[in-house]
Protein backbone atom coordinates (compact mmCIF):
# COMPACT_ATOMS: atom_id res chain seq x y z
CA UNK A 1 0.00 0.00 0.00
CA UNK A 2 1.26 3.37 -0.74
CA UNK A 3 0.87 6.58 0.62
CA UNK A 4 -1.72 7.94 -2.71
CA UNK A 5 -4.15 5.18 -1.19
CA UNK A 6 -4.55 6.69 1.98
CA UNK A 7 -5.11 10.22 0.72
CA UNK A 8 -7.41 8.80 -1.76
CA UNK A 9 -9.58 7.72 0.70
CA UNK A 10 -8.91 10.82 3.77
CA UNK A 11 -8.42 13.82 0.84
CA UNK A 12 -6.50 15.67 0.38
CA UNK A 13 -7.37 19.04 1.68
CA UNK A 14 -4.68 20.48 4.04
CA UNK A 15 -5.40 23.25 6.74
CA UNK A 16 -2.43 25.46 6.98
CA UNK A 17 -1.04 28.63 8.46
CA UNK A 18 1.68 31.60 7.58
CA UNK A 19 4.76 31.71 9.83
CA UNK A 20 3.61 34.83 10.65
CA UNK A 21 0.15 33.86 11.66
CA UNK A 22 -0.58 33.99 15.76
CA UNK A 23 -0.70 30.71 17.84
CA UNK A 24 -4.30 32.33 18.70
CA UNK A 25 -5.03 31.64 14.92
CA UNK A 26 -2.95 28.32 14.86
CA UNK A 27 -5.24 27.02 17.96
CA UNK A 28 -8.69 28.74 15.93
CA UNK A 29 -7.59 26.33 13.12
CA UNK A 30 -6.51 23.44 15.33
CA UNK A 31 -9.92 23.44 16.67
CA UNK A 32 -12.22 24.35 14.14
CA UNK A 33 -10.86 21.76 12.14
CA UNK A 34 -10.56 19.57 14.98
CA UNK A 35 -6.65 18.34 13.75
CA UNK A 36 -3.68 18.16 15.96
CA UNK A 37 -1.29 19.87 13.40
CA UNK A 38 -0.95 22.71 10.63
CA UNK A 39 1.65 22.50 7.53
CA UNK A 40 3.46 26.51 7.86
CA UNK A 41 3.86 27.88 4.70
CA UNK A 42 5.40 30.35 2.76
CA UNK A 43 3.29 32.39 0.05
CA UNK A 44 -0.29 30.66 -1.44
CA UNK A 45 -0.43 27.37 -1.08
CA UNK A 46 -3.97 27.20 -2.88
CA UNK A 47 -2.25 29.18 -5.99
CA UNK A 48 0.10 26.28 -6.17
CA UNK A 49 2.91 28.66 -5.49
CA UNK A 50 3.25 28.09 -1.44
CA UNK A 51 6.64 26.52 -0.09
CA UNK A 52 6.23 24.15 3.09
CA UNK A 53 8.66 25.64 5.60
CA UNK A 54 7.64 23.94 8.81
CA UNK A 55 5.05 22.36 10.57
CA UNK A 56 3.50 23.48 14.45
CA UNK A 57 1.55 20.87 16.13
CA UNK A 58 -0.40 20.78 19.74
CA UNK A 59 2.88 19.68 21.10
CA UNK A 60 4.44 22.33 20.08
CA UNK A 61 2.37 25.10 21.76
CA UNK A 62 1.86 22.92 24.90
CA UNK A 63 5.82 22.88 25.47
CA UNK A 64 6.46 27.03 24.82
CA UNK A 65 3.03 27.47 26.76
CA UNK A 66 4.65 26.20 29.87
CA UNK A 67 7.72 28.07 29.41
CA UNK A 68 6.09 31.54 28.46
CA UNK A 69 2.71 31.61 29.81
CA UNK A 70 -0.27 33.09 27.62
CA UNK A 71 1.99 35.74 26.14
CA UNK A 72 2.32 33.04 23.70
CA UNK A 73 -1.35 33.24 21.60
CA UNK A 74 0.71 36.17 20.41
CA UNK A 75 3.31 34.96 19.10
CA UNK A 76 4.17 34.48 15.30
CA UNK A 77 3.59 30.89 15.10
CA UNK A 78 7.18 30.75 13.02
CA UNK A 79 8.66 31.42 16.79
CA UNK A 80 7.59 27.78 17.79
CA UNK A 81 7.25 25.77 14.43
CA UNK A 82 9.13 22.78 13.59
CA UNK A 83 11.59 23.90 11.22
CA UNK A 84 13.15 20.26 9.52
CA UNK A 85 10.38 19.15 8.62
CA UNK A 86 10.36 15.09 7.09
CA UNK A 87 8.13 14.81 4.41
CA UNK A 88 7.13 11.58 1.97
CA UNK A 89 5.81 11.43 -1.69
CA UNK A 90 2.51 9.92 -2.92
CA UNK A 91 4.15 6.85 -3.91
CA UNK A 92 6.07 5.93 -0.58
CA UNK A 93 5.23 2.65 1.03
CA UNK A 94 3.09 2.61 4.10
CA UNK A 95 5.03 0.11 5.92
CA UNK A 96 8.52 2.41 5.52
CA UNK A 97 6.61 5.51 6.57
CA UNK A 98 4.96 3.55 9.67
CA UNK A 99 8.67 2.25 10.73
CA UNK A 100 10.36 6.34 9.77
CA UNK A 101 7.39 8.14 11.83
CA UNK A 102 7.76 5.86 14.46
CA UNK A 103 11.57 5.91 14.78
CA UNK A 104 11.39 9.77 14.65
CA UNK A 105 8.57 9.66 17.08
CA UNK A 106 6.56 11.87 14.05
CA UNK A 107 3.25 12.17 13.99
CA UNK A 108 1.97 14.16 11.44
CA UNK A 109 3.74 13.81 7.51
CA UNK A 110 3.44 16.13 5.04
CA UNK A 111 2.87 14.39 1.53
CA UNK A 112 5.07 16.44 -1.06
CA UNK A 113 4.10 15.61 -5.10
CA UNK A 114 7.23 17.20 -6.62
CA UNK A 115 6.81 21.05 -4.76
CA UNK A 116 3.29 20.68 -4.51
CA UNK A 117 1.76 19.38 -0.91
CA UNK A 118 -0.45 17.46 -1.62
CA UNK A 119 -1.79 16.39 1.82
CA UNK A 120 -1.41 15.31 5.08
CA UNK A 121 -1.22 11.88 6.56
CA UNK A 122 -0.90 11.33 10.56
CA UNK A 123 0.28 8.32 12.21
CA UNK A 124 -3.38 7.74 13.00
CA UNK A 125 -3.97 6.77 9.20
CA UNK A 126 -1.38 4.91 9.33
CA UNK A 127 -2.41 2.56 11.83
CA UNK A 128 -6.33 2.90 10.46
CA UNK A 129 -4.94 1.87 6.75
CA UNK A 130 -2.64 -1.32 8.55
CA UNK A 131 -5.24 -2.28 10.70
CA UNK A 132 -7.83 -2.26 7.52
CA UNK A 133 -5.48 -4.71 5.64
CA UNK A 134 -5.07 -6.84 8.61
CA UNK A 135 -8.81 -7.44 8.87
CA UNK A 136 -8.80 -7.92 4.97
CA UNK A 137 -6.53 -10.17 5.01
CA UNK A 138 -7.54 -12.38 8.16
CA UNK A 139 -10.87 -12.10 6.26
CA UNK A 140 -9.28 -13.85 2.90
CA UNK A 141 -7.44 -16.67 5.14
CA UNK A 142 -10.72 -17.39 6.52
CA UNK A 143 -12.56 -17.43 3.11
CA UNK A 144 -9.50 -19.64 1.95
CA UNK A 145 -9.46 -22.47 5.08
CA UNK A 146 -13.06 -22.67 5.19
CA UNK A 147 -12.79 -23.44 1.56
Amino acid sequence: MRIADILRRKGASVVTIPADGTVRELLARLADHDIGALVVVDGDPAGGNGSVIGIVTERDVVRRLNQDGDTLLDTEVGEIMTTDVLTSRPDDDLDTIAHMMTERRVRHLPVMDGNRLAGVVSIGDVVKSRIEQLEHDRGALEHYIAG
